[in-house]
């Protein structure tokens, strides 16, 4: 009986998980609270994490794409709604 092996994740991808993770938390926060200070934060933690992990890692991508819209989303709302941005 033959077995295939275990793939195991690198630490660099674990990480990048935890990372992305981190900046779609912070991103969810900056729609409704102050984009200017949480919103960059989050894109940059998001881009750290995508660079980090390897090309077929989707939960990084997907925090650069939720932070950016989260900035776009909460500057608007802000603006809007003539609610401090910063």
């Amino acid at each position: 009986m033959s077995t295939t092996p275990v793939e195991r994740e690198r630490p660099g991808e674990i990480a990048a998980g935890y990372l992305a993770a981190i900046s779609l938390a912070a991103s969810s926060i900056a729609v409704v609270y102050r984009p200017v200070r949480l919103a960059p934060f989050a894109i940059l933690v998001a881009l750290v994490a995508a660079g980090m992990a390897g090309r077929q890692s989707r939960l990084p991508a997907l925090a650069v794409g939720v932070a950016t819209l989260a900035w776009l989303v909460g500057m608007t709302i802000a603006v809007l709604t003539s609610r401090p941005i910063y």
